[in-house]
């Protein structure tokens, strides 16, 4: 009886959470409750995936010009490497056609020399051949010389032959080469289309995004942070520079620039290029949307493609794409002083070269630029930025 007494009562217990069970699991509102507190999980999850797309989209507007400009130089490379090969495939056909011309009338001149001992030969044939003609004469010593003369005659025709053979094999192997080199040409171009169609597409995506910059605040505000966000990261790296350089010397902020070297010519410099400021140095406001932002130097405006050269003999110190600037280089001419040229289409310069003033040290784009091809300047001393019109010559 004793064993009894526990299965009754797990049986009891058993029954008694039965009931409770099955109500619970056919009760609708619980499972109303259930489906809703579902929905409101998928809702969140779609939430915080919208959230995660937005983020993507609202990425950095300087990262996504960097991207545009980088495969934009990049197509542009493509192009100007193409444009190569095909400037020098149409020398190599403009040569080929000349060397064709040389060997036709070289072969004409062969066929004419040909006709002439084959009319010779015929004639002779005619009068019944080379035998008779040296059996003409009695004398031994004529009839070697006729044997002699006939030979040499034979050895003139066998190189005549051999010539006019090379001449022609030369021919077909120069119209063979033509043929290849302009369906070369043909390949090329298509390529040519197809590379410009693409760098196309890529400036329309730069234009599109600097238009939003220009006419949206949400757009213009957002870039205006983010290009003091880099001129705050070059200064640093501009100090970071500088630290490096040993022989500079340590001078209390406010200090007046040192008289010497690169301090001498304080208004006389030559200017990096040719063209007017189109953007000034210092505190600036947006016309349109009231944006107070400051310049650390100037905007020339200059012509893509156009050199532009070292201000006073230095060291390069940095070379390479900096967000905000595009291809930056930084020369360094001692005594703390500095010059950053920005925006550059190429640059002819390695980190280490020694540079002479007025040396060409790259060439004039639009790397990094919100406005087109233009010359970005600056001159620093101590990492401070200078007003680059106070150094340059008033007559640039």
């Amino acid at each position: 009886m004793r064993g009894w007494v526990p299965l009754l009562a797990l049986l009891i217990i058993g029954l008694l959470a039965m009931p409770a069970t099955a109500q619970r699991r056919e009760d609708p509102q619980l499972k109303e409750k259930e489906k809703a507190l579902s929905q409101t999980r998928k809702q969140l999850q779609e939430e915080r995936a919208k959230a995660q797309a937005a983020k993507k989209r609202e990425a950095s507007l300087l990262a996504e010009l960097e991207t545009i400009d980088r495969d934009l130089a990049e197509k542009k490379r493509r192009l100007k490497l193409l444009d190569g090969r095909i400037h020098k495939a149409q020398r190599e056909v403009s040569r080929l056609q000349g060397e064709i011309l040389r060997l036709e009338g070289q072969r004409a001149g062969q066929q004419e020399a040909l006709a002439r001992r084959l009319r010779t030969m015929y004639k002779l044939q005619a009068q019944g051949g080379v035998l008779p003609l040296i059996l003409s004469g009695d004398d031994p010593i004529s009839q070697a010389a006729q044997i002699r003369s006939l030979t040499m005659l034979a050895a003139v025709d066998a190189r005549l032959i051999r010539e006019y053979r090379s001449t022609s094999e030369g021919l077909s192997e120069r119209r063979e080469q033509i043929e290849q080199r302009t369906a070369e040409l043909s390949l090329l171009r298509a390529q040519v289309e197809r590379e410009r169609a693409d760098a196309n597409r890529e400036a329309a995506r730069r234009r599109t995004l600097l238009a939003k910059v220009r006419d949206e605040r949400v757009y213009h505000e957002r870039m205006a942070r983010e290009l003091a966000d880099a001129a705050q990261r070059l200064e640093a790296f501009i100090r970071e520079l500088q630290a490096k350089q040993k022989s500079v010397a340590k001078v209390p902020p406010g200090a007046a620039t040192p008289s010497v070297g690169f301090g001498t010519l304080k208004g006389r410099l030559p200017w990096p290029t040719e063209g007017r400021i189109v953007a000034a140095y210092g505190a600036q406001v947006h016309p349109r949307f009231g944006t107070r932002t400051f310049r650390n130097g100037i905007d020339i405006e200059a012509g893509e493609g156009v050199d532009f050269a070292a201000v006073y003999a230095g060291r390069v110190v940095y070379t390479g794409w900096f967000k905000g600037y595009g291809n930056l280089i930084i020369l360094d001419h001692g005594n703390g002083y500095y010059t950053l040229y920005a925006h550059a289409a190429e640059i002819r310069v390695r980190e280490g070269d020694d540079v002479k003033q007025g040396q060409s040290i790259g060439i004039v784009g639009e790397t990094g630029s919100l406005a087109g091809p233009r010359l970005y300047f600056e001159v620093r001393y101590q990492g401070r930025s200078q007003n680059p019109t106070e150094w340059l010559s008033h007559g640039g």
